[in-house]
């Protein structure tokens, strides 16, 4: 058995679902990322404008940079039963329901790096990445043969789909190379369709500022008004795109207890998201991707969920955040009430303006007030 399939077999054993190798050869779409970037897609996600010409060039990782090992895990949840009638829950895109991938797929490329050290009878400089290196992962795996850059800009694959989280092993070791997977979206554009926000302004082109997942976690103050109707009940990222994907119809369950739902990560009740404290914020997220949106980015996502349901009985929740520490909080509180509506919100958001001074909280319950007195 050659090195490579040593390594791709190793990979299985650890918990790899896909492993492909390609060289570390410059990506193809180099110059079009930084163009992306440049033309402002990448909205308030500066660190993707960073270290352009490392992503435009392996070999200024690693030196030497001869080829990268690409591995893929399947994250998706089982399917789920619908909340009970007069439920509000929340909705958190499925990679982010069990624990953080970056800290488990980091711990298995870390031991097949080793492997690779073990087996190559010489040594072997490598670097480990899973999302966040200066690395264009995407279309490595691509040219790895590990599926096909989705219109959705996701990677598809034609047994797993598209519920893949992707790392890599840069290495200044020469491997066996994979083909390329082909291109199989063919005329669908389902996933074009889907957007609730029409961020995927043409096949394989994502506006990041359009993006209800852009948004819920990436952005860190307030949400376009704009968008806040699309959001939904989505508090956490968003799958509509994937959901539709004709290629996830028989997409297996994720065999890997790490990515399953944890118990308040699958429907978590709009109203207790509310009302977390911030140490119960820390608890409860703990090893968990959603700590990145911070509890500011969670609670505001949480009343704009809250303020799209239109129901009365949210609005003593909504009224409680209005006195919440987090300026982000009270203002989308705001917002929300005035979406709902109703003697009982106006009242709240009337007795929040006489002590409110932020500026910002203040244009927010003025316009919301002003969206009551409308209804």
């Amino acid at each position: 058995m050659s090195l490579t399939e040593e390594i791709k077999t190793h990979a299985g054993r650890l918990g790899f679902d896909l492993a492909g190798v390609t060289t570390a050869a410059p990506p193809r779409y180099g110059a079009y990322y930084a163009e992306w970037v440049e033309r402002g897609m990448a909205g308030e996600m500066d660190y993707l404008g960073r270290q352009i010409e490392k992503r435009q060039d392996p070999g200024q990782i690693l030196p030497n940079a001869r080829s990268l090992v690409v591995v893929a895990m399947n994250y998706r949840c089982p399917d789920t039963d619908p909340a009970p009638d007069g439920t509000h829950s929340g909705k958190i895109a499925q990679y982010a329901r069990g624990d953080d991938y970056h800290d488990v797929m980091k711990e298995k490329l870390q031991a097949l790096l080793l492997f690779i050290r073990d087996r190559a009878g010489r040594p072997v400089e490598g670097r480990v990445y899973v999302d966040t290196g200066p690395v264009l992962e995407r279309e490595f795996a691509v040219r790895a043969g590990l599926g096909w850059f989705g219109k959705h800009t996701n990677l598809i694959h034609k047994r797993v789909g598209s519920w893949l989280l992707i790392g890599e092993i840069l290495l200044d070791i020469e491997l066996d190379q994979d083909r390329p997977a082909a291109d199989h979206c063919g005329t669908c554009t389902r996933c074009i369709e889907a957007c609730p926000t029409d961020a995927i302004v043409e096949p394989y082109v994502v506006d990041s500022r359009r993006c209800v997942s852009y948004h819920t976690i990436e952005l860190k103050g307030p949400i376009p008004t704009a968008y806040r109707a699309a959001m939904g009940d989505r508090v956490f990222g968003c799958d509509d795109c994937q959901d539709v994907c004709p290629w996830n119809r028989r997409a297996p369950v994720s065999g890997h207890s790490a990515f399953l739902p944890r118990p308040w990560n699958e429907m978590p009740g709009l109203i207790e998201m509310l009302g977390l404290t911030p140490e119960e914020f820390r608890t409860r997220f703990r090893g968990s991707p959603i700590k990145r949106t911070k509890r500011r980015g969670l609670l505001r996502n949480a009343a704009v969920a809250l303020g799209n349901t239109k129901d009365l009985e949210a609005v003593p929740a909504l009224a409680d955040s209005l006195g919440d520490d987090e300026p982000l909080v009270r203002g989308h509180a705001a917002w929300a009430l005035g979406n709902v509506g109703g003697d009982r919100a106006l009242a709240e958001l009337k007795r929040a303006r006489k002590t409110e001074e932020d500026p910002w909280v203040i244009e927010e319950i003025e316009q919301a007030l002003a969206e009551c007195a409308a209804s």
